[in-house]
């Protein structure tokens, strides 16, 4: 206890308004596991993990942390923790098996009892409709690269929402397209696999399409105030020297990893020369579209992990490579174990840009966490400082952005649990609470003690 002690004089220079939203985030495929169970058919990504080769030592989310069966258990450790909202996905594969036509009944109850469930607990359910889980039989119909899907995207969303829309305040259309068209569909590191940049391009398209068609339809379904938005990872773009070349290519990062999806939700179109980069086409774009996409949103919902830097005498384009970032090899100093340096500062730089350039209405942090090596000690406790240092160091950051007075609404610590990371099987925890994947068993590592102490003492209850 008195270790903690210190970290905690996070009595900040201000407290945080106290309507602001404290949580913690997950997505479907991460957690839930039963991806055999009533009535919910395969994903890509259950194909694609399925692949030899694709995913760590051949993990799979079959089982993930088994949050299906065990989802009130956890809805009580969120209270426990003393969240007051929770960020969760719902999975399409479940609620439409094939993607379009009957609804599985059993699959939306399953939502509908865990908003229920977080409500009784005093905690605020934030609801993000496609965290990368197309339903496998749209895929086979040409998955993002075919326009339908977005309209079957649109019909799903009003699926939920019409279930849901009375109880969920807050909802987010798409979690990172970035990732689910350039590492789905260019680089081929997340599913479908595809390697293809002028593929990637034509899914980013549909996927902002599937947004802008939705928006209408879930404001139609929801109850009045609800907030809607979209979460985007984003990456405030440095350099390393003031060099015309390295100014070049920062341009051309910045283009790329932030301005290929904000400029079209708040522009209404694509910036100059980001189809150049790659010799690559612009994608099919209809009469419409761009109008559709700019429809105004409630709030951005912005995942943050580290920064770009672009070095000197960079010789290539340098494009991301997952939820963060990374170039360079000077001016970085600690790292989690994804690889990606610890940056606070960027998360204060990168909202005022948003501010500035942007203009949202308000801004979600919807994701920001660390991977690190987490170990069970022998008296069952779980002792990550560098996480409490991490998230200590990204709220400090946060007040210095309440105290310019932009408009911040919330914080989603990613993520609850050690879960089932994507292409890294079970081999990163970003959980603040530990998970053994043997047993599951859940443990509140050294970090979630923290958070929830925070928690407390900014509604001024702690001990």
């Amino acid at each position: 206890m008195t270790a903690l002690q210190p970290a905690l004089d996070i009595t900040l220079a201000a407290p945080f308004p106290p309507d602001f939203l404290w949580g913690t985030a997950t997505a479907a495929y991460q957690i839930e596991g039963a991806t055999r169970e009533d009535g919910r058919l395969p994903s890509i990504w259950d194909q694609f993990a399925a692949t030899p080769g694709k995913v760590f030592d051949g993990h799979t989310g079959d089982v993930a942390v088994d949050h299906y069966h065990r989802m009130p258990a956890d809805v009580a450790l969120m209270a426990q923790l003393g969240v007051n909202s929770y960020r969760f996905s719902i999975a399409w594969p479940r609620v439409i098996p094939t993607g379009t036509g009957a609804v599985n009944a059993a699959g939306l109850d399953f939502y509908d009892r865990l908003v229920d469930t977080l409500l009784a607990n005093g905690i605020a359910p934030l609801a993000t409709l496609y965290h990368w889980d197309l339903p496998l039989a749209l895929h086979e119909r040409g998955g993002w690269l075919n326009r339908d899907t977005a309209y079957a995207y649109a019909d799903y969303a009003e699926t939920v929402g019409r279930r849901l829309g009375d109880r969920v305040g807050w909802w987010l259309t798409h979690n990172e397209p970035w990732c689910a068209a350039y590492l789905g569909y260019g680089s081929g590191l997340h599913a479908p696999g595809l390697t293809d940049m002028p593929s990637a391009f034509v899914a980013g398209h549909h996927l902002l399409l599937a947004h802008g068609l939705a928006l209408p339809r879930l404001r139609a379904l929801t109850q009045p105030g609800t907030q809607l938005g979209i979460s985007l990872n984003l990456n405030p773009v440095y350099t390393a020297d003031d060099l015309p070349e390295t100014q070049r290519i920062a341009e051309e990062v910045e283009i790329f990893n932030n301005r290929w999806f904000l400029d079209p939700i708040f522009r209404g179109t694509y910036p100059d020369g980001l189809f150049a980069q790659f010799n690559a086409p612009p994608p099919p774009v209809q009469d419409g579209d761009m109008t559709l996409i700019a429809a105004p949103i409630d709030f951005l919902g912005v995942n943050y992990y580290s920064r770009s830097m672009v070095p000197i005498h960079m010789g290539t384009n340098p494009v991301g490579n997952g939820s963060a970032t990374v170039i360079s090899s000077e001016h970085q100093t600690d790292y989690t174990d994804m690889g990606w340096e610890i940056y606070p500062p960027g998360l204060y730089d990168l909202l005022h840009t948003l501010h500035r350039d942007y203009h949202p209405a308000a801004v979600v942090i919807t994701e920001n966490g660390a991977a690190f090596t987490d170990v069970l000690d022998g008296d069952g406790q779980v002792h990550d400082p560098r996480r409490v240092d991490y998230v200590r160091q990204h709220i400090q950051a946060m007040a210095r952005v309440i105290a310019d007075a932009m408009p911040l609404k919330g914080y989603f610590l990613w993520s609850l649990m050690d879960n089932f990371e994507w292409a890294e099987g079970y081999n990163k925890r970003f959980g603040i609470v530990y998970v053994d994947f043997a047993t599951q068993e859940r443990i509140i590592k050294t970090s979630g003690q923290w958070y929830a102490r925070f928690i407390a003492s900014q509604r001024g209850t702690a001990e």
